[in-house]
């Protein structure tokens, strides 16, 4: 949450505002005041989303009584139900000149009439450092989850590359050594209940149509000699490296 930001309008008084996650958020006591709410907690209960209202116990230290945060939609929401005249003109000043002003840089500019182009440019100055400030953090964070993600993406696009093939019980051995503990008998009864396998006769292990159209299996024929004399043929689904890299990707996000 960033500092307390006030804006002063000489017909609404004073707006206060923080910054939570890039959005803005209103003190909720001054915008009632404003729409002519006298019970703050019962204007937000009655008319403001849950996901649109934050209590914050910051807010005690601003003299407002359960420390009520909302966000735009939350405004928008009072704004409509209030029977002030002029509800619609604290809309146009929010909408045509705060919000624009915050999304522009970060901050806004609340000046007086006897400041100076110094005191201006002080203010200025003030708010580009918090805006930096917050979009460095932001990079940070961003570049510290891909550095996460990098080894992730590099392991699954070296096995999605690969034209080797491997049993469905070397792919159980490989999951396990990703941190997915299922074993070959599990993971052959999770592709059947998933569609990736046969359920039925001839048909039970050997991959379906839609594994195949999906290239994640390739089947292997192999002669098997009978003691009559004849033969039969035997299939042999083996997981190939799209597969592979499909499956890790699949059951990571079902069992971790």
């Amino acid at each position: 949450m960033s500092e307390l930001t006030v804006f002063n309008n000489p017909t609404f008084g004073q707006l206060r505002t923080f910054l939570v996650d890039d959005g803005p958020w209103f003190v909720a006591k001054d915008v009632c005041g404003v729409l002519g709410y006298t019970n703050v907690s019962k204007a937000v209960a009655d008319h403001v989303d849950m996901e649109d209202k934050l209590n914050n116990e910051t807010l005690l230290s601003l003299g407002q009584r359960g420390g009520w945060l909302i966000n735009e939609s939350g405004l928008y929401s009072l704004i409509m139900t209030s029977k002030m005249p002029n509800a619609r003109i604290f809309k146009h000043w929010v909408t045509h000149d705060v919000l624009p002003t915050i999304r522009r840089t970060g901050g806004y500019l609340a000046t007086r009439a006897d400041d100076s182009p110094e005191d201006i440019l002080a203010l200025a100055l003030k708010v580009a450092d918090a805006t930096i400030k917050r979009r460095k953090e932001r990079i940070r964070l961003l570049e510290s989850e891909r550095r996460e993600l990098m080894p992730k993406a590099s392991f699954y696009d070296a096995v999605a590359d690969s034209d080797d093939t491997i049993l469905i019980g070397e792919l159980a051995k490989l999951m396990r050594q990703n941190g997915i503990g299922i074993g070959q008998n599990r993971l052959f009864a999770w592709m059947r209940e998933n569609g990736y396998l046969g359920k039925y006769g001839s048909h039970r292990n050997i991959p379906t149509q839609y594994a195949m159209d999906m290239e994640l299996f390739r089947i292997k024929e192999s002669t098997i000699p009978r003691s009559d004399g004849s033969s039969m043929i035997k299939r042999t689904p083996r997981v190939t490296g799209k597969g592979q890299a499909y499956f890790l990707k699949k059951l990571k996000e079902e069992w971790l």
